[in-house]
């Protein structure tokens, strides 16, 4: 029996779908169906019914399937043990986060990935918007809400600091800030409402009551650059606008905002080689960044000083 027909048949098992199939192994899904139909050719019985909504089962197929999961778990086993197997990691991993911090951190992040494992094919989906594991539209997703109820491992990947920013120019042509009552008479920059793909996103109303942002947009660092070209006050991520010289922290003694960045991937995905190497890749990488992201508070004494 061909370990590389069964690979493919465990793929498709997993994802139902030739298409996803293909993208999770980086081969045309021409592949997946000649690699699939090879296997029930050489074993005399169809292991898929072929249907409208994707691939399902057998009862041929389900028999096969646990057999073909402990042949891969100890194929991943033996990878563990002997390094030169795991640099020879192949197939594709999707990505999504949201867009700070894939644009700031992931993208540095993910060319370090590709030096250790140059066979294997990542792709960074960096949108402002949730995606969705039920779907199939990432393997592992990196995200601010932690779900309630789903077929995911999850795991608290890390905090994240949060300031007020405005531009140094912004700031040199008003009064100076000495407490948050005197923000009312400020523009803010913020999120669109109703097009908030998550309440951790809501800032303004915790900072000051009836607060309203003049300028709005889906996008943070879109925000970012708008704050740094003058155009009000914005909640900011640390890890981005610290990056951005012409920003300055407005208050930094007394606002700052703590969020969570939660990882998840499907619970089927969590035996293969591929995946599990990019999840600690990702815990691994988000623990060497943690200056950055929790930078130290900053305080009156010191800003004095």
């Amino acid at each position: 029996m061909d370990w590389e027909q069964l690979r493919f048949f465990l793929e498709l098992a997993r994802a139902g779908r030739l298409v996803i199939a293909a993208r999770r192994m980086g081969v045309d899904h021409t592949t997946v169906s000649r690699k699939v139909q090879a296997l029930e050719k050489s074993l005399g019985r169809p292991l898929f019914l072929r249907e409208h909504e994707g691939y399902k089962l057998t009862e041929a197929g389900r028999a096969l399937l646990p057999q073909v999961e402990a042949m891969e778990s100890a194929y991943v086993g033996i990878s563990d043990s002997l390094p030169t197997l795991g640099e020879q990691l192949s197939g594709q991993v999707r990505i999504a986060a949201t867009e700070a911090y894939s644009t700031l951190l992931l993208a540095e992040q993910l060319a370090e990935l590709g030096r250790r494992y140059p066979h294997l094919k990542v792709d960074l989906l960096a949108l402002p918007r949730a995606v969705q594991l039920s779907r199939n539209e990432a393997d592992i997703v990196i995200t601010l809400e932690r779900p309630e109820r789903g077929p995911f491992i999850i795991t608290r990947l890390t905090d994240y600091r949060l300031h007020l920013y405005g531009s140094a120019d912004y700031l040199a042509q008003h009064p100076t800030i000495t407490q948050v009552e005197q923000l009312s008479g400020h523009r803010f920059v913020s999120y669109v409402d109703d097009l908030l793909f998550s309440k951790e996103l809501t800032f303004l109303d915790e900072l000051l009551k009836n607060a309203k942002a003049d300028l709005c947009s889906t996008s943070v660092l879109t925000q970012q650059r708008a704050v740094a070209a003058g155009a009000g006050l914005a909640i900011l991520p640390a890890f981005a606008a610290n990056q951005e010289p012409r920003l300055r922290q407005v208050l930094a003694d007394e606002i700052s905002f703590t969020r969570t960045f939660w990882m998840l991937m499907p619970i089927e995905l969590k035996d293969i080689a591929r995946t599990r190497t990019v999840w600690n890749f990702l815990r691994e990488q988000a623990a060497q960044e943690q200056t950055t992201l929790l930078p130290p508070l900053q305080h009156k004494e010191s800003v004095d000083e």
